[in-house]
């Protein structure tokens, strides 16, 4: 039997290989959303205010940013596997150190060293998609693994904040720590860059040189319209959901921290279920264009409800949270496009678009915590800074400003007809 199954069909072992690079991924964004729930923590361990912590959080999307064009060509040139092994144990590396920081520069190392690592998941778990799985499955695996990532952003978010209140942040970093080393032999031993014998290779056969993908990837235009698409998505996840709205929710329905936690991990229900659903309906209706143009309307219209309507019952917030993580899930669809844009330069392709898709974080955390400090009235609780609702408004201006963004780069999308 072939590697993919008698028949045409896919076995078990393709699904082994993409599977531990997407658990990666689920380890990736429960480090990346980490900190929302030990930000008054964080504030009374080292004395710093919003601007610091968006600034802390913001070195994992710095390191993480800065490795995805390097990430996708040693992808193209050494295979998945070295590349995805060594990130995790990089990652786990960084999390032990941050857990044991005592000034406010070493958790800065140990962050940043934990987004170099996981750096590596997604252009990873997509080129293995790429090898392993037939081109018309590209989108519903890409939209599968961000489905991981957001279950990993889940388990970040409500059940971190019990862990934190039980063991400590402390504790709860250098036990994600062993788990990333663990993550890193499975890798090592289990996963396979090639089918061996009958299997099949789905992938086109990437430049022999590994500056040749980097420099076609970076010529195609579309290549920099969906970079930005990718971009203006991943501003409610990773700078909304993924760090300041948890405080926000505490402050706008008097929520207590896990509860609110909560509240913004229906964000990544959102993500986790739209994910899927809105890479299957591209494969399925052959379009790339229409879906993600709605889906961008669609986030601009509830991030704006969310922001800027005042008296919002919770079950209505609770419903418009899941609704922008759903319309924001169409992101797989534009690493779908980028890789049908750049057929023999893949993993640079990719790897550009969740260059930007990841900047987002690095730019918007930090400048959003600077707008909140900006806009602070002077009130402390408890040794951490309280923001008043008007300080969210005017901070979350930037995530209406991204929205925007995102709805006119849609229209700039070439329509293409995915070649299956």
């Amino acid at each position: 039997m072939s590697e993919t199954g008698q028949k045409g069909g896919i076995g078990w072992r393709p699904w082994l290989m993409w599977g531990l690079a997407a658990t990666l991924y689920c380890y990736a964004f429960f480090q990346r959303v980490m900190p929302s729930v030990m930000i008054a923590d964080l504030m009374r361990e080292f004395a710093i205010g919003a601007a610091l912590v968006g600034n802390l959080s913001a070195f994992y999307f710095y390191s993480y940013a800065s490795v995805q064009v390097p990430v996708g060509m040693l992808v193209d040139r050494f295979g998945p596997r070295a590349v995805l092994a060594a990130g995790a144990a990089l990652a786990a590396a960084g999390s032990l150190l941050m857990g044991w920081a005592e000034r406010l520069e070493i958790a800065y190392a140990g962050r940043f060293l934990v987004g170099a690592g996981v750096g590596v998941s997604f252009v990873g778990a997509l080129r293995l998609a790429a090898i392993w799985f037939p081109p018309h499955r590209f989108a519903l695996l890409s939209g599968m693994t961000l489905m991981f990532g957001m279950a990993g952003g889940i388990g970040g978010q409500g059940p971190l904040a019990a862990a934190v209140a039980h063991v400590g942040w402390r504790g709860t970093l250098l036990a994600s720590g062993a788990v990333a080393l663990v993550l890193a032999l499975l890798i090592w031993v289990l996963v396979r860059d090639r089918p061996d014998g009958d299997g099949t290779d789905h992938s086109e056969q990437p430049h022999e040189s590994i500056w040749g993908g980097l420099k076609e990837a970076a010529a195609e235009p579309q290549t920099w319209v969906l970079s930005g698409i990718g971009m203006m998505f991943a501003v409610p996840l990773l700078a909304f959901a993924g760090l300041w709205a948890v405080p926000f929710a505490m402050t706008t329905w008097g929520l207590d921290r896990p509860a609110a936690a909560g509240m913004a991990s229906l964000v990544l229900f959102g993500w986790a279920a739209g994910g899927p659903i809105q890479g299957w309906l591209s494969d399925r209706i052959g379009k790339r264009k229409g879906p993600v143009v709605a889906a961008a309307a669609a986030a601009l219209a509830t991030i704006v409800v969310i922001v800027y309507v005042p008296g919002l019952p919770l079950w209505l917030g609770q419903v418009l949270f899941v609704a922008n993580g759903f319309a924001c899930a169409a992101m797989p669809v534009a690493f779908a496009a980028a890789r049908e844009a750049n057929p023999r330069a893949v993993g640079p392709a990719l790897a550009i678009v969740n260059m930007a898709t990841v900047s987002s974080g690095a730019l918007f955390q930090p400048l959003i915590g600077w707008l909140l400090d900006r806009a602070w009235d002077g009130t402390v609780v408890a040794g951490a800074r309280v923001y008043a609702p008007d300080a969210y408004r005017f901070a979350f201006a930037l995530l209406i400003a991204a929205a925007v963004a995102g709805l006119i780069l849609s229209f700039f999308m070439k329509k293409r007809e995915p070649r299956f």
